[in-house]
């Protein structure tokens, strides 16, 4: 209330002197400038009298002289006024700008909100950064989608895995793969469980993509949030291999999460600029980067999109193979274009090419079990799971 108090009172002192001023713009001033020259002339006479350049006659005709031109420059001028104009149209720009400050302060200011130096800023995200929720925490919390009902003989096989891995825990292999298809199933808590004895058992043979891929499950058992156990795990993929695309991408969500815009962008820019376009993570990225820049205090225009797809040389080299030949090449896309997906995930578009691809050479076995990952991976986004449910219709593998 204070704040409203002390700017109304400001306004009103700034419009009341204005208007003052132009209110009195019709004082009476003196329309010759002569008059001025003959004063200094006078003045001078005297400094010349009392330095004894001219005597006392010579300095009294002078008097007399300047004295007369003084007054037949005022009799010929006159006084003069200046024009006064009406003061109604200035107080209406007045009372327009200032309700228009005050509707602009409404629209992007925060009435009530007090000064917060960068300092201050980095103490408080310091704090929440350290105070915030842990992974259990945060499940706990969670609102999750759940996950598809997979097929009777694929949860049959995962009852099978679960029992074989609980009776052989120290079967890395055995954990590996427990771990990858609970995440494939959208149980995300068992596949980091899974993920954390894969490490434990690795020991210093552990990758910097065993830490990532931790971090993984921990983020989408909270639907996004990255927890100190997460971050914990991105720190040691990150102190294996400060390249990791995976460890770069949620560290630079935890930084946003926690009130460091500047940090994030930091991750995020050079994650966006090093590519490749069909990257999982190059999408949100897009669709956030300019927004973080603002929030960061930069200035960013992001890179246009780089181009994608076989250039002239490809479509010269498969116009001159044999039909046995190109369904090799073809084979070996989509063989390449399935290993990145199983690795690093994809928009939806790239999994229903796949399910078509596979539907095309033939593979409806691998196309279903493609279409049943797809069902995990995307739960709960239901625009992208229709994109692929399409093209596994159109393969057959989808009802």
């Amino acid at each position: 209330m204070l704040f409203w108090i002390v700017s109304l009172a400001l306004s009103a002192a700034v419009g009341a002197a204005l208007l003052r001023s132009l209110a009195q713009g019709g004082q009476t001033v003196s329309a010759n400038a002569d008059i001025g020259v003959y004063r200094d002339q006078l003045a001078e006479v005297e400094r010349d009298l009392a330095r004894g350049v001219v005597d006392a006659a010579e300095a009294e005709r002078a008097r007399i002289e300047i004295s007369r031109r003084i007054l037949d420059s005022d009799r010929s001028a006159g006084p003069a006024r200046v024009a006064r104009g009406s003061v109604a149209l200035p107080a209406l720009g007045i009372a327009v700008a200032l309700a228009g400050a005050f509707a602009l302060y409404l629209s992007i200011g925060a009435p009530g909100y007090p000064d917060l130096p960068i300092g201050q800023r980095i103490e408080r995200a310091a704090i929440f950064h350290e105070d915030r929720p842990s992974q259990a925490e945060a499940v706990e919390t969670a609102q999750i989608p759940t996950p598809p009902t997979p097929e009777a003989s694929y949860a049959e096989l995962m009852e099978r895995l679960r029992t074989a891995v609980a009776a052989n825990p120290g079967d890395i292999t055995g954990q590996r793969l427990l771990a990858r298809n609970e995440a494939a199933l959208g149980n995300h808590t068992a596949a980091a469980e899974a993920q954390a004895r894969v490490i434990a058992l690795a020991g210093d043979a552990a990758t910097a993509n065993d830490h990532a891929t931790l971090a993984d499950s921990y983020v989408l058992a909270t639907g996004g949030y990255v927890s100190p156990e997460a971050e914990a795990a991105l720190n040691e993929a990150l102190r294996l291999d400060p390249g990791n695309p995976t460890a770069r991408f949620y560290t630079g969500l935890m930084w946003a999460q926690t009130g460091r815009p500047d940090r994030a962008f930091q991750f995020w820019k050079a994650l966006l600029e090093d590519g490749p376009e069909d990257a999982p993570w190059i999408a949100p990225i897009r669709a956030q980067i300019e927004m973080l820049a603002a929030a960061a205090g930069v200035r960013y225009t992001p890179p246009a999109p780089a181009a994608s797809g076989p250039d002239a040389g490809d479509v010269a080299a498969a116009a001159g193979m044999s039909q046995e030949e190109r369904l090799d090449m073809i084979r070996g896309m989509v063989d390449g274009l399935a290993e990145r997906l199983s690795s690093e995930g994809g928009p939806a578009e790239d999994w229903a090419r796949l399910i078509t691809s596979l539907g095309v050479l033939g593979e409806t076995e691998r196309a279903k079990a493609v279409w049943t990952d797809a069902q995990s991976v995307f739960a709960g986004h239901e625009a992208d799971l229709e994109t692929v449910r399409a093209a596994a219709r159109q393969a057959g593998v989808a009802e």
